[in-house]
């Protein structure tokens, strides 16, 4: 494998100020010429609403099919972090996300789930891709993530409702609702 100039890996790196100030190292992808799938999850993303200035959270999935580089996971990391003080609305956030990692790149393949939590009781969930997807690569499907996400909130939210008041049937209830809605 060639040598790469690692701008973070190895090394101290400051938080970028913006997206924009942020570098992703690329390096040879380990593997070349075989087709195989590479999912980055990142539970915690975060970005300011861009009119109110609250903060909006969300679970970000990356799929990608590599071509000669692969993204590394240290910088990516920063690059993600690095929209914590950046004003974007959900849809402007995901989909850049994903043109600009498929514009660097250049995988094969790319796509993108961001699964916003509910802010005034409406989650929204954003999706890009790059195209078609290979038919010769095991791609998984994010829309069974969506359904354990669901019920995982659901549940997760209710039960500690159900804990700081008393009595357990809030938490009962709720937790057939979310099972319901996943079928």
């Amino acid at each position: 494998m060639a040598a790469m100039d690692a701008k973070h890996l190895g090394k101290q790196s400051a938080l970028p100020a913006t997206p924009e100030e942020a570098e992703l190292d690329y390096v040879p992808n380990p593997r070349a010429g075989t087709r195989y799938l590479v999912r980055f999850a990142a539970p915690e993303f975060t970005s300011l609403c861009p009119i109110t200035g609250a903060p909006d959270f969300a679970h970000l999935v990356i799929d990608y099919v590599p071509g000669e580089k692969i993204v590394e996971s240290k910088s990516l990391k920063l690059f993600l972090g690095s929209f914590r003080n950046h004003g974007a609305f959900h849809e402007d956030c995901t989909v850049g996300i994903g043109e600009r990692l498929f514009r660097e790149m250049q995988p094969l393949w790319l796509r993108i789930g961001g699964y916003w939590y509910p802010r005034g009781g409406i989650p929204i969930d954003v999706f890009w891709q790059s195209g078609k997807p290979p038919e010769d690569v095991w791609i998984p499907d994010q829309g069974r993530f969506t359904a354990r996400f669901i019920r995982y909130r659901v549940v997760r939210c209710s039960r500690t409702a159900t804990y700081s008041k008393n009595g357990s049937l809030a938490g009962h209830k709720a937790q057939i609702w979310a099972e319901s809605i996943m079928q």
